[in-house]
């Protein structure tokens, strides 16, 4: 298994970047605020299918990768640390984005599950980011394929979690989420560097 601290700094390190709006925050915002919670959680549905796929060819490639690697495996773990410092300085200096206006999908539970699946399962980011983020939270000692499933249910059970969140949110609150767009870069970009910072530190060690 995972030594705790690692698991859990893998947690923090996920729910930060969940928190995060993306492509995938933004289909769902919008559909949850144009048609309600209801379709809000549809589209985290299509998006979260998405997200089963991508994780396992990750997952798999990753065991193979990894477990080739040897010696070079630490090293692997100081790019994860250095992207993610990386994504936390982005988020820190980007415009603030306004969640309301992604345009909603028509009002069809087919057509929203199957755009929020697309909308995930397109982004040529996604196994990127798996490839460099896994490997910072695994223990080279220990069996990566174990290792790796865990991260991966973990990851996908606070994708659906923090993405439901967003749904229940949109739907009761959209002047909240329009108007503090450049508060909630400071907080995710600043927290994203602390962890890049944290886990360089334990590197360290």
């Amino acid at each position: 298994m995972i030594p705790f601290d690692l698991y859990m700094a893998f947690v923090a390190a996920t729910t930060v970047l969940m928190l995060i709006p993306g492509p995938n925050v933004a289909l769902i915002v919008a559909n949850s605020v144009a048609y309600g919670t209801r379709f809000g959680l549809l589209t985290v549905a299509g998006t979260s299918a998405a997200m089963v796929v991508q994780l396992g060819v990750a997952a798999l490639g990753m065991a193979a990768v990894l477990g080739a690697l040897g010696t070079l495996f630490d090293w692997l773990r100081w790019v994860g640390v250095a992207y993610l410092l990386y994504l936390g300085i982005r988020q820190w200096r980007a415009a603030p984005v306004d969640l309301t206006r992604t345009r909603p999908q028509p009002r069809s539970a087919r057509q929203i599950f199957m755009r929020g699946l697309l909308v995930s399962l397109t982004n040529p980011k996604t196994l990127f980011f798996y490839g460099a983020f896994f490997p910072q939270f695994l223990d080279p000692a220990r069996d990566l394929t174990t290792q790796i499933l865990v991260l991966s249910l973990t990851f996908l059970a606070l994708a659906v979690l923090l993405d439901g969140a967003w749904a229940v949110l949109a739907g009761r609150a959209r002047g909240f989420l329009a108007g503090r767009g450049r508060l909630r870069n400071r907080i995710s970009g600043g927290l994203l560097m602390g962890a890049g910072l944290g886990l360089a530190l334990a590197r360290r060690r």
